[in-house]
Parts: structure tokens; C-alpha cells; sequence
């Protein structure tokens, strides 16, 4: 790596701000900078700690900070990117780093960082302007986050175990293409267990795994109870995987081999095998905690205690004869068991689904009941709502009728009582009129004789003629007598 990121004996910090002079100017001015600690390496080998200078997050974003290198941090990339994804995800950019490392910020298990040093400032402004802010997948909803980074320091290693000539010394050459790692023709991509390739070596690596150690970046979920949640004293059903609490917690495990007859069970902690029906350890395989290989589980002769010389385990042809014996037992009671267990594993599984189909056809059947309910209850309420206004008709149509009959009574009486007053009327005008003939007789007859003359039907100086009077009374005489 070069000279920027150097190692150092100082002791790891919290993150804290710092306040760095700036020679350039006349009149000193400050800016400040955050301090990150961060390791790299396999934390199985050799694990490597320092310290980050990181200018904070700009306001605006897109402000260039006073006094950045061409050095930046691309800080909370997700797991999942590969390192292939992520030199895709650069683009063009790629002619144009010289370095980009791979490390851990400390409390970021499900992202790494990658600091990415270029061959000219121009470039760093140009990656920062592109990528800072924005998403790594379309798909996704985390954000590139980038930082201009001031310094880099080393503050020691940690080593886990005996480290190989693989592993503590870089290789001159990329393990890809056995080509020397050179910047000047392609830039260098440091992996977080420290092992370097070419940047185009590494994106044709689909795999999130070192290709060297085989370390990979995506750390493995850790396994908990499927019932409690609990994540101690965890046991694994080797024929379907259910992960259960043992018998010192809530004893999952062993109500999982009751219910479902899976009698073998692996310690998540010591991959060791257990025997729910013998109630002992069956496994003959464990694995090795410095090198992770599978050996065989050491086994005492019996006789050790006594000191015997002449046990039969010392003759090899014999222990031979013993050994192809117990493989070809062993063998036999592995297909015994497994043909046993895939048996009722298959009855298992039939059974659940056989309950699924009878949950899924009584879901259907209550779903049916309660479409069918639902429409009943629909249609009951239109019919209640028909027959309420049916009767409301029914109502209105009988009180109509009855003002019918009650306006015909009051018409008839109306009309009876109309001919009634006109009868009365036509008495009363017969009475007037003989009156008049009376009154108009009596008149005549004490009138001059001159003034007695011939009747005529003209009005003069608006005085009836007696004869017209009499012909008037006579005609109203006759039609009072007409019915």
C-alpha cells in the first residue's frame, strides 16, 4: 500500500473531531475531520486495526471539502455486493483508481467500507459529484455514501492463530493472473482478509468469497431457537434442519423429537451428534477448531487404566481385520438408518401435508359459507327493504280509496244539496214573481185609461210596458210550474 496508509504504534480512539492547520494559507484556518477505527483481515488469522480521517458530510452535498486528497472512503456498502458488484458499480471510474482497499468499521457487521485512492484530484471530485448519494440498485434503498478521506493509520495487528507464508506475506503477483501487481497498469483491489488482485481480475469473481482463502465478506447469521428465540445451548435436527433450545433451556429440541421422531440432533456449539432414543453421543467426526477439518473423535482403549500391553488393538492386522469390519457395520447401519428415516421422514411430511389439505379445504369451505352467508344476508335485506315499501304502498294506496269513497259521499251530498238550494231558488222566484204580478196587476188597475196602451217589448225611459211585465210574468209563471 503506499505511504498514506501507514501503520502506526498509537492506541485505538473513540471517534472524536480534530482540527488539522492548513499550511497553504496565510492566516491559519482550520477544518475539521472524524476519527474511525476499522480492521481488515480474516479475524480467524491475523486481524489488522487503524484509524480513519474522514471529512464530515457536506451542506450542501455537493460542496468540495477545503484541503481533500484524492483519497475517499465509500462508507455502509451492504454485504451482499460482491467485489465484482462493486467494480461494476464503479464504471469507467476503474482506469482511474490506483487502490481501493476493502475494510470493517467497528459496529458495522452487515457492511464494509472501501477506501479508494486515484490517480488525480480531478477524478476524485468527478467520483465524489457521481456517486455520492446515490443508490447502489435500483432495487435497493441504501445509498452510496461517500467521504474524502485526510488520512489513514495503522495502529497494530491481532493475531488468532499461527498465520501461514500465504497469508503474512503479500504475494508480488495477482493469484488471478500471476502478473505483477502494478498501479501504473492496473489498479489493485486489497480484499479484507489483506489478500490483492487486479481490478479486472477480481470483477470476473461473482463469488462474495476470497479466491485465495476462501474468507468470505457475508458473515453467516447466527442461529437461534425457532420457538423461544433463545441463541444458547442450540441444537439442529440433522434430518430437517429445525433449530431448538436443549434441555437446559426450554427443551425444544427434545419436544421437536417427540412430535416428529427425528432422534439426531447436532450441538451448533461443539458439532457434536446426539442420540435422543440411546441418549448418548453417536458422531465419530468433529471438527477441528484451528484448521476447521473434519477428523476422527478420539477413543480410549479400554484396558488403557490397566496398563495393558497385550491388548489386541496393537496388532494392525487384526485392528485392520476390525476396522473394515466396523466400516462395512457402519455402513450398514447408516443405509439401515437412513432408509429408516427417510421412511418416516416421508410419512412425516405426508401427514403435514395432509393436514395442510384439510386446512386449506376447511379455509375453503368456511370462506364458501360465509360468501354464501354474506349474499343470503344481502338478499334477505332487499327483501325486507321491497316488502317495507310494498306495505308502505299497500298503505297509501288503501287511504287513498278511503278519500276516494269520503270526497264521492261529500260530492253526492254536495250535489244533493245544489239541486236542494236550486229548488229552493226556483220556489222562491215563483213567489217573487207572483208577488210581482200581483203588485203589477194592482198598479194597472189604478193607472189612467190613456196610459193603458198596447204592450210592447222595448224599454221606455227605463219602465217595463205592462204587457211585456205580463207577458214576462207569464212565462216565469209557466216555468216555475215546469219541474
Amino acid at each position: 500500500m503506499s505511504t498514506s496508509w501507514r501503520s502506526s504504534t498509537a492506541v485505538s480512539t473513540p471517534p472524536i473531531p480534530i482540527s488539522i492547520p492548513n499550511p497553504d494559507e496565510e492566516e491559519p484556518s482550520s477544518f475539521s475531520t472524524s476519527v474511525f477505527n476499522f480492521s481488515s483481515g480474516n479475524p480467524r488469522i491475523e486481524e489488522t486495526r487503524g484509524l480513519m480521517h474522514l471529512f464530515p458530510d457536506q451542506d450542501p452535498p455537493s460542496s468540495l471539502p477545503f484541503g481533500r486528497k484524492p483519497l475517499v472512503c465509500v462508507v455502509g456498502v451492504p454485504n451482499h455486493m460482491t467485489y465484482a458488484d462493486f467494480c461494476q458499480f464503479c464504471g469507467s471510474f476503474l482506469t482511474h483508481i490506483l487502490e481501493m482497499r476493502i475494510v470493517r468499521m467497528d459496529g458495522t457487521e452487515d457492511q464494509y467500507s472501501v477506501l479508494i485512492r486515484f490517480d488525480d484530484q480531478d477524478s476524485t471530485d468527478s467520483f465524489f459529484n457521481h456517486y455520492n448519494g446515490r443508490r447502489f440498485s435500483s432495487l435497493e434503498v441504501e445509498v452510496c455514501r461517500v467521504l474524502f478521506t485526510l488520512d489513514v493509520q495503522y495502529t497494530g495487528s491481532i493475531e488468532h492463530a499461527q498465520p501461514s507464508n500465504a497469508t503474512s506475506t503479500e504475494q508480488p503477483t495477482c493469484p488471478v493472473c500471476l502478473e505483477r501487481l502494478d498501479q501504473d497498469t492496473s489498479g489493485i483491489l486489497t480484499t479484507i482478509c489483506n489478500h490483492s488482485f487486479h481490478c479486472s481480475c477480481i470483477s470476473k469473481w461473482a463469488d462474495s468469497s476470497c479466491p485465495v482463502c476462501r474468507y468470505c465478506q457475508q458473515q453467516a447469521e447466527k442461529s437461534i431457537c425457532s420457538v423461544c428465540r433463545t441463541t444458547e445451548n442450540l441444537w439442529i435436527c440433522v434430518i430437517c434442519g429445525f433449530v431448538g433450545c436443549g434441555r437446559y433451556k426450554a427443551g425444544h429440541a427434545i419436544i421437536h423429537w417427540k412430535e416428529t421422531q427425528h432422534c439426531y440432533s447436532l450441538d451448533v456449539e461443539t458439532k457434536r451428534v446426539w442420540d435422543f432414543v440411546g441418549d448418548n453421543y453417536v458422531h465419530r467426526l468433529i471438527q477441528s477448531k484451528t484448521d476447521g477439518k473434519l477428523v476422527e473423535l478420539n477413543t480410549h482403549c479400554v484396558h488403557a487404566e490397566n496398563g495393558c500391553g497385550s491388548c489386541s488393538c496393537e496388532d494392525n492386522s487384526m485392528s485392520e481385520a476390525i476396522l473394515n469390519s466396523k466400516v462395512e457395520a457402519i455402513v450398514n447401519e447408516y443405509n439401515e438408518l437412513l432408509a429408516t428415516q427417510l421412511e418416516n421422514q416421508k410419512s412425516y411430511f405426508e401427514s403435514l401435508l395432509q393436514e395442510v389439505k384439510e386446512e386449506t379445504e376447511r379455509r375453503i369451505s368456511k370462506a364458501v359459507q360465509k360468501a354464501v352467508s354474506l349474499k343470503r344476508q344481502k338478499i334477505q335485506a332487499k327483501i325486507d327493504r321491497c316488502n317495507k315499501e310494498k306495505k308502505f304502498l299497500e298503505e297509501l294506496n288503501e287511504n287513498l280509496v278511503k278519500n276516494e269513497e269520503v270526497w264521492k259521499a261529500k260530492l253526492l251530498e254536495i250535489e244533493k244539496r245544489g239541486r236542494k238550494f236550486l229548488k229552493r231558488s226556483e220556489e222562491r222566484v215563483a213567489g217573487l214573481e207572483e208577488q210581482l204580478r200581483d203588485l203589477m196587476s194592482c198598479l194597472d188597475d189604478g193607472k189612467p185609461e190613456e196610459q193603458k196602451l198596447p204592450a210592447t217589448n222595448e224599454i221606455k225611459d227605463g219602465i217595463v210596458s205592462a204587457s211585456s211585465k205580463e207577458s214576462s210574468s207569464t212565462a216565469n209563471s209557466e216555468l216555475g210550474k215546469n219541474p
